[in-house]
């Protein structure tokens, strides 16, 4: 199989300029930021949810905590990912008791991934409110999750992939739409 990529869907400006737009979202939804903490599900939802705070600092002056979720050991498809799970450190260091929680990722799919972070999530408190922030939802629901916060929608087939770069883990900025292709 082959990977051919399709089109650019966003560029460094435009993926900027979304996550403003998602901060400034999230704070009026949220009636400010008080008891607000953003966490970001490992890998790309990490860097996201860090920027997302960083902008909310730009709108009121308070910094929004950030924690960081691995989700790795609450998936359900644990044993056809790999042999051997590699864990990361989740890292949240913030109660989560009572707490405004906006979940944040790069792309929503299935909702499997979020079905599992919220299970590490509850596993750690009971917060007032989950919510969840997406740079990307290209449909195909096989779960009842929805995204309160969404960059951008795209129709996607069934063989087409949503790579989210970001300059912390790919060291290039942008989002792009790939097809898997048979030889």
């Amino acid at each position: 199989m082959r990977i051919v990529e399709k089109a650019q869907l966003m560029s460094a400006p435009e993926i900027d300029r979304t996550l403003q737009r998602l901060a400034h979202q999230i704070v009026e939804k949220s009636g400010g930021t008080k008891h607000l903490a953003l966490i970001g599900i490992r890998r790309r939802g990490v860097p996201l949810a860090q920027r997302i705070s960083q902008a909310m600092r730009g709108i009121d002056g308070v910094d929004v905590p950030v924690g960081t979720l691995d989700i790795t050991l609450y998936r359900d498809d644990l044993s056809k990912v790999a042999p051997q799970a590699v864990l990361q450190s989740s890292d949240i260091t913030f109660g989560v008791d009572g707490m405004d929680l906006v979940l944040v990722d790069d792309v929503l799919y299935t909702g499997r991934t979020i079905r599992a972070a919220m299970n590490g999530l509850f596993d750690l408190g009971r917060p007032q409110r989950v919510s969840l922030c997406v740079l990307i939802d290209r449909g195909h629901r096989e779960m009842p999750i929805e995204a309160q916060f969404v960059g951008r929608t795209v129709q996607t087939s069934e063989t087409e992939i949503i790579e989210v770069r970001l300059r912390e883990i790919d060291n290039e900025e942008r989002v792009v739409l790939v097809d898997r292709q048979e030889p």
